[in-house]
């Protein structure tokens, strides 16, 4: 199992490359960027920096690890110039670059910049779209399309990424559709989820791949949990059983490892981490994760 790291994006720049720096030095996989514009809150006022801009920064200075978008938003960018983006910052990182794409949900972002926001099944039908669209530029020497949303013609992607194949993951767990598209087009996968989240979203995963004749071992999948290494059981009790809110991991060391471990014989190929419950004693915890947990799952 990978273990992979998300700072919180309203951290300075120089907190992300130290952040990064010290991930990469100490043995972490990866290292991911959330791709927003703003706090989803009525006070949009925090610095939010933009995510492919800070990835290309990183990745011409941070060695070794994979770097990608959990997730891009695909209503911000039309999907060529995404894949150009992306196509970009996997030569300035030498070939580590996943392009993380999702249908779009923050809808402030979209009404304060005028980004029109669409319906559900209209955005989801514009990220099935973008999926044919990017796959296609990163493989083929000209794309011609024509699609209900988005149209090329003789469209070139010059240079092409650096890795024979960019990944594309799609995160979302919407088991009608976007589980689907996921099934049709991506190379990984990644959704909040406890283990029985992940237990039951990939049965389903399986049988999109089963339905179009796909083998599902092709997409790697990752999970996103907040982390609590604590030795207070009955707060870790009450984070790990908490209902309705974001999927938690929490314990102490062994009871994480135990956790982790199930995670891992449930199919998962990589844990990603955020830093938003962690605060003076971030990089005491981070080490301790990757030093004393990380080992007994990889």
């Amino acid at each position: 199992m990978r273990f992979s790291f998300w700072p919180q994006p309203t951290q300075s720049f120089e907190t992300m490359k130290s952040l990064a720096h010290h991930v990469e030095k100490t043995g972490w996989d990866g290292i991911w960027l959330a791709d927003h514009f703003m706090p989803n809150a009525d006070d949009t006022n925090a610095p939010w920096p933009e995510a492919w801009t800070t990835l290309s920064a990183l990745a011409a200075v941070i060695p070794r690890i994979r770097m990608g978008t959990l997730v891009t938003g695909n209503t911000y960018r039309h999907p060529a110039i995404l894949a150009k983006m992306a196509a970009t910052v996997d030569h300035i990182s030498g070939g580590r670059v996943v392009l993380g794409l999702g249908s779009g949900w923050q809808e402030n972002e979209h009404e304060k910049y005028g980004i029109p926001f669409y319906t559900v099944n209209n955005r989801l039908r514009r990220l099935d779209e973008a999926c044919q669209v990017i796959n296609r530029l990163f493989t083929e020497d000209s794309v011609n399309f024509e699609g209900e949303f988005y149209q090329l013609t003789d469209a070139p992607l010059v240079p092409k990424p650096v890795q024979k194949k960019l990944p594309l993951m799609i995160g979302g767990g919407g088991e009608k559709v976007t589980l689907k598209i996921t099934a049709k087009h991506a190379d990984e996968w990644n959704v909040w989820g406890t283990v029985e989240t992940m237990t039951d979203k990939m049965k389903i995963l399986d049988a999109h791949c089963n339905d179009i004749g796909r083998d599902p071992d092709q997409i790697q999948r990752s999970a996103v949990a907040l982390m609590f290494l604590t030795d207070d059981e009955k707060f870790a009790k009450k984070m790990n059983s908490a209902e309705g809110g974001q999927a938690t991991i929490a314990g102490n060391v062994n009871q994480v490892q135990d956790i982790l471990g199930a995670y891992k014989e449930a199919g998962v190929d990589e844990l990603i981490i955020p830093d938003f419950t962690m605060r003076d004693d971030k990089l005491e915890i981070l080490d301790k994760l990757i030093n004393e947990v990380a080992p007994t799952v990889r």
